[in-house]
């Protein structure tokens, strides 16, 4: 009997958590459908910048005689800050050596914008840096942007010409070496 009374305790708790679990909402994907995006270079995605103001790509991006570099990360990703405070160590040497954008576009869920600026107002990169606040870029590029951080270098014509995922110390130089190699071109 107690077995019993046990079984269907644990049957009714099973299910009155799940039933919880359940509406609770995490996230609600706001993207649009792929169909409806612009699949290349500059995109026409809208990002948020740290102050709030609304941007789109395709205005943000539509002029570049010089390689762009789009890379991608998480205020909760270590390895992506890592590889961000790599960089930043570098990148005033890098722009006295060679031409290139570099764009720095959070992937935070909406409900971490707040981590994002937070974060932006105190490391004061010298990059552009924006939020993908939809979440649309993984509709866009290859690998749907998983597995963080994540790097895209587009060349003087919008095409890939370097993609790469996850962040191992040295990545930061190879990453120079493929901008460097399209100036060179």
């Amino acid at each position: 009997m107690k077995l019993k009374i046990s079984f269907l305790f644990g049957i009714f708790s099973l299910l009155l958590l799940t039933k919880t679990l359940a509406q609770t909402n995490y996230y609600t994907p706001t993207a649009r459908p792929k169909e409806q995006m612009v699949q290349q270079f500059p995109f026409d995605i809208q990002l948020k910048s740290p102050d709030g103001k609304l941007h789109n790509s395709a205005k943000l991006f539509s002029k570049h005689n010089e390689p762009t570099v789009f890379l991608f990360w998480l205020t909760t990703c270590y390895p992506c800050r890592m590889e961000v405070a790599a960089i930043q160590a570098k990148y005033e040497q890098w722009k006295k050596e060679e031409k290139f954008r570099l764009v720095l576009i959070s992937y935070d869920f909406p409900q971490n914008f707040e981590n994002y600026t937070q974060r932006a107002a105190t490391e004061k990169w010298p990059w552009e840096t924006f939020h993908d606040m939809n979440r649309e870029f993984g509709q866009v590029l290859p690998g749907e942007l998983n597995g963080l951080p994540q790097a895209f270098v587009f060349d003087k014509d919008g095409k890939i010409a370097y993609q790469k995922r996850k962040y191992v110390s040295g990545d930061e130089d190879l990453l120079f070496e493929k901008i460097k190699a399209l100036n060179a071109k």
